[in-house]
């Protein structure tokens, strides 16, 4: 499947966005260790590929950097994208759960796996929360550890701190 990327510049530093013809496949920090091989056309601001001619999957990456810009103005609580991560059916599961915990909540790895009908699958829980291409949007910062405290995030514990901070939600957790 062809991957479409664009640059987008946060207050977390450069992310990069990935996109299929239909739907955001990706969101990566500088320090993400699962980046895809980004070999097609990079998109502009715009979603404008390097002619200023709009394509594949430009749309879907104008639409997701202007939804990031609203959410880190603190204009928006919840994404509305078409989402197509590359996953098995239980991370894809874990990852639609992740969806449904509101800004500004946070909620525990055990508490995420009995959502999803299984208590004893906290560590298979977290090690798909730990596997989601698409943070911020699909919210696996809002997973924190049973005593509250804040563990593992793929694009380091401070942005995933700043995140909180962010939503709010860190007051909680004090």
């Amino acid at each position: 499947m062809p991957t479409t990327f664009a640059r987008f510049p946060s207050p977390l530093g450069e992310l990069v966005l990935t996109a299929s013809e239909t739907a955001l496949t990706g969101v990566y920090f500088p320090t993400s260790r699962h980046v895809p091989p980004l070999h097609v056309v990079e998109r502009g601001p715009g979603g404008k590929d390097d002619d200023g001619e709009s394509g594949t999957g430009a749309d879907v990456l104008a639409l997701a950097r202007q939804q990031l810009s609203e959410y880190f103005a603190r204009a928006r609580t919840t994404f509305e994208l078409a989402l197509d991560p590359p996953g098995t059916d239980f991370q894809r599961q874990v990852w639609a759960a992740l969806r449904a915990i509101p800004y500004g909540t946070t909620v525990s790895y055990g508490e995420l796996a009995r959502r999803l009908g299984d208590v004893r699958a906290t560590r298979a829980v977290g090690a798909a929360n730990g596997k989601n291409p698409i943070p911020i949007i699909v919210p696996c910062h809002r997973v924190i550890g049973a005593r509250g405290e804040l563990t593992g995030f793929g694009g380091g514990l401070d942005r995933k701190r700043w995140l909180l901070e962010h939503e709010g939600a860190l007051l909680a957790l004090r």
